[in-house]
């Protein structure tokens, strides 16, 4: 199984603030969507209080130590064992989707990073990604750059493989 990480990026790594997204490119949201339907996805506590709800057509793999199971929901307690429910699904990948400390232990474990390049500096941004160390991961594929009207917002998707 192939397991990637999804995630956007500001230019100055910010992820997140006050466990919330920092912008609105439905473009990215669509990407989102079509790139994971179909596939499990790994998130923290945080990030899947701050959605509040199991996303429809994947299956839905939460790590948490506290947290009780709601309906549509497999709780872990470790990344893990997240992987492992994963591969026995039967899916081909898995997209961990945060938040900012199963990111961080994700780097060191995933095969990809899938990450859409946000051109704007957050600084009052509370969750950050790591740097991407060039020394491992290589932009494989990626898009022009694109501009969001609702936003004001350029970013591009950019795949990177470990090397």
């Amino acid at each position: 199984m192939e397991k990637c990480i999804i995630v956007a990026i500001a230019d100055n790594l910010a992820i997140g603030k006050n466990n919330a997204l920092l912008w609105h490119i439905s473009a990215d949201m669509k990407f989102f969507r079509a790139t994971t339907t179909g596939s499990p996805v790994i998130m923290g506590r945080k990030t899947y209080e701050s959605i509040g709800r199991p996303l429809p057509k994947r299956l839905n793999i939460v790590v948490s130590r506290t947290m009780e199971a709601p309906e549509g929901i497999v709780v872990v307690d470790g990344l893990e064992k997240a992987f492992e429910v994963a591969e026995q699904s039967g899916a081909e990948k898995c997209f961990v989707m945060g938040g900012g400390q199963i990111y961080r232990q994700a780097l060191e474990i995933v095969d990809t990073l899938i990450v859409t390049h946000v051109h704007l500096d957050i600084p009052d941004a509370d969750t950050f990604f790591p740097e991407i160390d060039k020394s491992v991961w290589e932009a494989s594929e990626s898009t022009e750059s694109q501009y969001d009207e609702e936003s004001g917002c350029y970013f591009e998707f950019v795949k990177y493989i470990r090397k």
